[in-house]
């Protein structure tokens, strides 16, 4: 069968912004290549169009001539909450085109709402739920569709929910991800700008699922558990992303990538004693940061390591981030750069029960951590998270799905009166934490280090000049409510 994967290109910026996100930072989709190394595995012919990838063209149109081109007999669309509707128009086109071709789509947002978008979207055809590797696989192949685990379709016009499908048992089953597949890879997918020296880049996952329940937290593919690749598999798949590719820095996308501790010394070691000349980052979580596993990843070639915190009020990080205290997120982000790793803080703003009070908290806490660097997402309630069940009780909510990317507030908590307040506390909240002399002159030791960064900085300079200015604070209010210094 020939098939075409597709990650449509969706809303993943502020409306009436020009999107910057490709790019600041073009990342693989690893979810759609998992499955087509499967695919080509069993014998498939496949290709993968990434409607964000390098010289791709703007607009649905040109990019379903390109996929239509491909003469297709099946097309699958892997499908976040805010790109699901580009998807489905893409999907529409094509069926308007040639209606034989089959059209399934996978990913979160159909992991979350399921059936029900069969019922409203009729040019799609199948929907897979979950991992998406041996459901399309069965259906590629031909097997009875009512025997197909892990597959939503119709009968007779009404949709039918087959069982789930079993999670893949032994990650190491799976072959590496066909970035070859990808037009432009690896230069053209740049990793977020600063946050590496070396290059070209890449991006991994060696784990699926997550030991923790986070609320805002979307687990409808991986739901509870947590599995995850052996030290020797990752280390493999390294091997072959240097030696392929010529990649030279990776960041590691798991959720939490220090949660089995003994398959992290495994894969130091091996890096220990056959280094790849590779970097990488990666995500850790207090309480799974001990000095010597510290060590042990900066031996190895880590940079810097992400912790993700969320909230720097003490009501809010305990129920945002259970177990976890700030003195511990303090003691945590000094230790990591005691070993001579770099921080990064996670966090998110507009979550349910924030208040004015509670936001500047957090700014002063942030400030008073020293980070290396630090992103603060718009909270944003996903239909999979387990907070959705309560959000239209907890604020005011605008269930855009093109918005809701984690770049656009479309929930307000009921201790903030307006969304325009909320985009204020945001836009003086990024400018202060970028104007700290101390965030300045350490960035500017390590300039030279990144002079591939700023490289690419200046070739797109006007491109991020336009993105500073969303910002730039609005009004003159100085009240207390909004203590966040402006700085020239």
């Amino acid at each position: 069968m020939r098939i075409v994967l597709v990650h449509p290109t969706g809303s993943n910026w502020m409306p009436g912004k020009r999107d910057i996100t490709p790019t600041a930072n073009r990342m693989a989709p690893l979810g759609l290549l998992s499955i087509a190394a499967c695919l080509e595995r069993a014998g498939h012919q496949v290709f993968v169009h990434d409607c964000l990838g390098p010289k791709v063209p703007q607009g649905n149109t040109a990019n379903a001539g390109i996929i239509l081109d491909y003469r297709p007999d099946m097309v699958g669309f892997s499908a976040t909450t805010s790109g699901f509707l580009d998807g489905y128009e893409l999907a529409t086109r094509i069926k308007d085109a040639r209606p034989e071709i089959k059209t399934v789509f996978g990913g979160v947002h159909i992991s979350a709402l399921g059936a029900d978008l069969l019922e409203d979207y009729g040019n799609i055809d199948y929907l897979c739920p979950g991992e998406g590797e041996g459901t399309l696989e069965a259906l590629a192949s031909g097997e009875d569709l009512h025997r197909i685990d892990g597959l939503i379709l119709r009968d007779h016009g009404q949709p039918v929910t087959n069982p789930p499908r079993a999670h893949i048992p032994d990650m190491d089953a799976l072959p590496f991800p066909a970035y070859e597949k990808l037009a432009g890879f690896p230069k053209g997918y740049n990793l977020p700008l600063f946050s590496y020296i070396l290059g070209p880049g890449a991006t991994m996952i060696t784990s699926r699922g997550c030991p923790y329940q986070c609320s805002f937290c979307d687990r409808s593919v991986f739901k509870k558990g947590y599995r995850y690749n052996s030290a020797e598999y990752i280390y493999e798949h390294m091997r072959y992303l240097r030696t392929r590719f010529k990649v030279r820095h990776i960041n590691i996308y798991d959720d939490l990538f220090t949660a089995h501790r003994r398959r992290i010394q495994e894969l130091c070691e091996r890096l220990i004693s056959r280094p790849l000349g590779m970097q990488f980052n990666c995500a850790v979580r207090v309480g799974h940061a001990d000095n010597d596993l510290l060590h042990m990843l900066k031996d190895a070639g880590c940079l810097q390591v992400s912790l993700g915190i969320e909230s720097g009020d003490p009501q809010q990080i305990e129920v945002f981030k259970e177990g976890v205290s700030l003195e511990a997120v303090r003691d945590t982000v000094r230790r990591i750069q005691a070993t001579g790793l770099r921080a990064k803080g996670l966090f998110m703003m507009g979550l349910p029960g924030d208040t004015e009070d509670s936001i500047l908290r957090t700014g002063d806490f942030v400030m008073s951590l020293g980070l290396d660097d630090m992103n603060m997402s718009k909270f944003t309630p996903f239909p999979g998270a387990p907070v959705w069940s309560t959000i239209f009780d907890q604020g005011t909510f605008d269930n855009d799905w093109r918005k809701m990317n984690c770049l656009n507030f479309v929930f307000i908590p009921k201790g903030i009166a307006s969304k325009e307040r909320l985009d204020e506390l945001y836009n003086r909240f990024v400018k202060r934490f970028y104007s700290d002399p101390g965030w300045r002159r350490k960035f500017r030791k390590r300039l030279w280090q990144h002079r591939r960064s700023l490289w690419h900085l200046l070739v797109h300079l006007p491109t991020f000049l336009a993105a500073m200015r969303n910002f730039e604070p609005t009004g003159e209010d100085e009240s207390p409510g909004s203590q966040v210094p402006r700085k020239e």
